[in-house]
């Protein structure tokens, strides 16, 4: 039997091997500095406005009473829009925190039944979201600063008022940072927070079957050199035991794709006493609220009613 002979058309040679490795290398590394960039862009990019953004829901739909439209600045200079929902001789307050891409008028569900209930409410927009000033923004980061004016200009509204914080997502992770630092904090309900950046970004990665050890440190280098801040600056994990002794309630969709429930039961793990923990059974992101409406504003209330109410003299 004669030996084949290999087709010289088909042979490659070391150098073009060599070639096609290192083209196969660039292209897998085009992928995830393209995945680094998509997250801290889909982070830190403003929505285009429409004419349907001005188009939303007002305290004036939910029969709020003698509601005000308010403004303050943040300590950068930024205006910030609000709403002041008042409650003549209440002594409590609470700030309400939206997700990332959220309007204060997302918050007008719980906003209103919290001012039903007879708390004083604040409901404001984030910078360069709603009716707020353009400014730079992020995952929580430059929103503390917000959040942070928020609380401030509630109690120059009312001064010795028991204050609460209830945050959404990012909001709810803006609520831990806050209040860990804020001693005037009373009271907190968190719905759906996370861990920190890095986890989310993580999250997003695995989702799409890319490697998240590669995608999160390009992206974390990417955010520190356009936006001025690493992820490890925003970790509500490491912030959480100092709430205590102050009370915290983590709020949690079982199915939540974005933010798994897994965050929620390491940020419990995390906090001290006192804390509750209210794991809703395949709610989605945030979905706790709407899954019972009125079940959910009277679990949110009457945690803010025991915990908000002034001493006894």
């Amino acid at each position: 039997m004669q030996p084949k002979h290999r087709n010289p058309q088909l042979a490659i040679s070391p150098r073009r091997l060599a070639g096609l490795a290192g083209a196969a290398a660039l292209g897998a590394a085009g992928v995830l500095v393209g995945a680094a960039a998509y997250a801290t862009a889909r982070i830190h990019l403003r929505q285009p406005d429409t004419f349907m953004s001005s188009y939303t829901f007002s305290p004036f739909e939910t029969r709020v009473e003698s509601y005000e439209e308010v403004s303050f600045r943040a300590d950068d200079g930024v205006r910030l829009s609000g709403w002041w929902l008042p409650r003549p001789g209440a002594r409590r307050v609470v700030v309400g925190l939206a997700g990332h891409r959220s309007a204060k008028s997302d918050l007008l569900g719980i906003g209103s039944g919290l001012w039903r209930a007879g708390n004083n409410v604040l409901l404001f927009d984030w910078r360069s979201r709603g009716e707020s000033e353009v400014a730079q923004h992020s995952l929580a980061y430059y929103e503390l600063r917000d959040a942070e004016a928020a609380l401030s200009y509630a109690l120059e509204r009312l001064p010795g008022a028991r204050l609460g914080l209830v945050g959404y997502s990012m909001g709810a992770s803006v609520a831990i940072l806050l209040a860990a630092r804020e001693p005037r904090v009373a009271a907190v309900v968190a719905d759906s927070p996370f861990t920190g950046v890095a986890e989310v970004v993580a999250h997003g990665a695995a989702q799409k079957r890319l490697p998240a050890g590669l995608v999160v440190p390009l992206a974390d280098a990417l955010t520190r050199w356009r936006y001025g801040y690493r992820f490890g600056a925003v970790r509500p994990i490491d912030a959480v035991a100092a709430i205590s002794p102050r009370p915290l309630l983590l709020i949690h969709g079982s199915a939540d794709s974005l933010i798994p429930v897994s965050h929620a039961h390491a940020l419990y793990a995390a906090a001290r006493e006192p804390k509750a923990r209210w794991i809703l059974e395949g709610a989605e992101h945030c979905g706790a609220y709407f899954a019972n409406r009125a079940g959910y504003i009277e679990r949110v209330a009457g945690f803010f009613a025991q915990h908000l109410e002034p001493p006894a003299r």
